[in-house]
């Protein structure tokens, strides 16, 4: 194992690669989160229902994601991850800015084109993670790789803070406040076109163009991933280890209003406050998964480490006596610093692969555990009836979550200081 000095690790930490990653998860992030922040006063503005119609849009969002991995993931093996860098951008940029128009459609049912242009950003917005998190990871030495991407993605989280604050902020900047959301997409639409000038000048990794230029090499398949059973037992694990994160953010940041009746909060709870002190909390806790795993020399003990962490607070956000707001987002900080293991475990979907198939398991993973919200979120929906109470229907999802994450997570295969110059 070579030891690098702390001159050659800042050299190596903040290159071109690892600065342009970090700020294309950052506008990633927001252009991600921004619906949940502005679902309820963008669909309220428009006189739509906000939550049975704000969960149709955000499935349709996440299930763009799912859609948008599969593409970007293969055409990052095929044709290189700067290929997806560009092309992510380009698609929820402009998805974003069309967002921004929604209040002056009025050929065609608002809810219908919500959805799509969600759905569309979705698909864009599945490209920048994966490929940002593979061309990292094939650039620095691997002594640093866990901290590397932990600083992509602590740096990029806070995106999700910024896209509060910045709605926030332009309610004060327009004489219609209610549609001042319709800025907030405007400007991340515009952040994402800056970027797109900002990547010129990044090169492919070197470990790319190796196998780029072996044309018996298969590249980019994504079925190879089901047709090999210790290739696809890998897959599945990698994606269930993901799960409490999205079970957190998903439920209950997403949908705290739901929670504020059955936990007695008498002032109410607002979704983009919880998504934006959840992000803080993850922000943070991505930066210290990295150093965590280097500190254990273990990918895996930091994830349990963390995993074990959220599922404390979980269980004392539904059930230890929360009365008030303030309460209630302080836990959410508690499981975001719990599930900043996300950075960690998108580095290990990355480790777990070769080459020839990296980008398209490293782009997909992360987007199969947004798209595992829809699931989540219909089996939360429909529990709330029969249990007749919302902390136990959060709690049977918590509970396959998490058991799920924990058995994963113990039975993959350690890929802590890794040679990533393999090929499946």
């Amino acid at each position: 194992m070579k030891i690098f000095t702390f001159k050659e690790s800042l050299k190596h930490l903040f290159c071109l690669p690892v600065i342009v990653a970090a700020l294309g998860y950052f506008v990633d992030i927001y252009d991600l989160l921004l619906f949940g922040i502005v679902r309820v006063p963008s669909l309220t503005s428009m006189g739509i229902e906000p939550d049975s119609a704000g969960i149709l849009i955000f499935n349709w969002q996440m299930f763009g994601l799912v859609l948008g991995g599969i593409i970007w993931g293969i055409l990052g093996d095929k044709k290189g991850r700067l290929s997806v860098l560009f092309g992510s951008i380009i698609v929820y940029s402009f998805a974003n800015i069309a967002c921004g128009f929604l209040p002056q459609i009025n050929f065609m049912d608002k809810t219908f084109a919500y959805a799509a242009l969600r759905f569309i950003a979705g698909i864009g917005l599945a490209g920048e993670l994966g490929a940002g998190i593979t061309l990292v990871a094939e650039s620095l030495p691997k002594e640093l790789r866990a901290i590397g991407t932990s600083i992509v993605a602590g740096f990029g989280l806070l995106g999700a803070v910024a896209a509060y604050l910045t709605v926030e902020a332009t309610k004060t900047w327009t004489l219609n406040p209610e549609n001042s959301w319709t800025i907030a997409y405007f400007i991340g639409g515009g952040m994402g076109i800056a970027l797109l000038l900002f990547r010129i000048g990044v090169v492919e990794s070197g470990i790319f163009k190796e196998v780029e230029r072996d044309k018996s090499i298969k590249k980019g398949s994504f079925f190879s991933l089901f047709t090999n059973k210790d290739r696809f037992i890998r897959y599945i694990k990698c994606i269930a280890i993901g799960l409490p994160t999205w079970f957190c953010i998903g439920i209950m940041a997403t949908l705290a209003n739901k929670f504020s009746g059955p936990l007695g909060i008498k002032e109410g709870l607002k979704p983009g406050l919880a998504i934006m002190w959840s992000f803080i909390g993850i922000s943070a806790g991505d930066f210290l998964s990295g150093f965590i795993s280097q500190w254990l020399k273990s990918r895996k003990k930091a994830i349990i480490l963390m995993m074990a962490f959220t599922l404390v607070g979980v269980i004392l956000l539904l059930f230890g006596n929360v009365k008030s707001a303030q309460t209630y987002y302080f836990y959410c900080v508690w499981l975001g610093i719990g599930t900043g293991y996300w950075a960690m475990f998108v580095t290990v979907g990355a480790e777990q692969f070769g080459t020839n198939i990296r980008s398209t398991a490293a782009t997909t993973i992360p987007n199969m555990v947004r798209g595992m919200v829809i699931p989540m979120t219909l089996l939360f929906n429909y529990s709330i009836s029969p249990l007749n109470n919302v902390l136990y229907a959060a709690a049977l999802v918590g509970i396959i979550a998490f058991g799920l994450g924990f058995y994963c997570t113990f039975t993959i295969s350690e890929s802590h200081d890794k040679d990533l110059d393999f090929i499946e």
